[in-house]
């Protein structure tokens, strides 16, 4: 400390003598620094940090685009477990089916499972015919109309269906997702394997038993899981869709026992 007439001073020194660096800023407000971050990259004043895991243009975390693979794989994010459970659920429906999805939906399974029973149709409905005085199945005999004509009705009703019922629940104000009402779809056709793999049989009787029993149980587990998502919508509207869906569910049993198992299909060259 030294004296000057009336005035004192006072320095303080550290150990070793350095007075250390004295940057004096009269603004108290926060200044822009470019020290690096944790990951190693450093920080623009007026650039927000990019969110690992994301594209650097997307706007929010966890939002992807139809132009985005991860948008699809999503939908097909499911393992083996999972699928057998929910075939399991379809076939023994103890649980609602929408429990058991629990929010998440998949195609995987509405789709391998419309595929296999358009093959099994197909092969089915072959031997049907064969069985009933057809032509011999093999030696070029196969009809491949039948696999067109399998195609088109249940990949139609499987995925066109939903959407239409989607939409009418839209226009009267009902809530229902989408996913949610092609998984159902897509699920309950997996009673149509055992289905055609009993209607090979020449007795015509057991064709209709077996077609009459994979209609009640499909349009039972369609009826007991769309009535939860139709009630959204008033009382009247619910009830006028839900026999539109099992009129519609009808349709479709009827055409498969009609183009598949029976000896003269319309879809069948004679």
């Amino acid at each position: 400390m030294t004296s000057q007439g009336d005035y004192s001073v006072v320095v303080d020194i550290d150990d070793e003598g350095d007075l250390g660096d004295l940057d004096y800023n009269p603004d108290p407000e926060f200044q822009n620094t470019n020290f690096p971050s944790a990951s190693g990259n450093v920080s623009t004043p007026g650039r927000k940090p990019a969110t690992p895991g994301l594209p650097p243009n997307s706007s929010a975390p966890g939002k992807l685009h139809m132009w985005d693979i991860n948008f699809y794989a999503q939908f097909f994010d499911l393992n083996t477990n999972d699928l057998l459970v929910r075939c399991k659920a379809a076939l023994y429906p103890k649980a609602n089916f929408l429990d058991v999805i629990d929010g998440n939906p998949d195609l995987y399974g509405p789709i391998w499972i419309t595929t296999t029973v358009v093959l099994v149709l197909f092969l089915t409905g072959t031997l049907a015919h064969y069985f009933n005085g057809g032509e011999l199945p093999g030696g070029g005999k196969y009809d491949f109309r039948l696999l067109t004509g399998a195609a088109g009705l249940m990949y139609g009703y499987t995925f066109i269906i939903p959407v239409a019922l989607w939409g009418a629940l839209k226009w009267w104000g009902g809530e229902a997702g989408i996913l949610e009402v092609a998984c159902l779809y897509g699920y309950a056709n997996l009673v149509w394997i055992p289905v055609a793999v009993g209607s090979i049989s020449t007795i015509t009787i057991l064709n209709y038993v077996f077609v009459a029993l994979g209609f009640a149980m499909s349009a039972t587990f369609l009826f007991r899981n769309l009535f939860p998502i139709v009630s959204s919508t008033d009382a009247k509207t619910a009830k006028m869709l839900l026999i539109v869906a099992v009129a519609a569910h009808a349709g479709l049993a009827i055409t498969i026992k009609i183009l598949f198992f029976q000896h003269k299909s319309p879809v069948k060259k004679t």
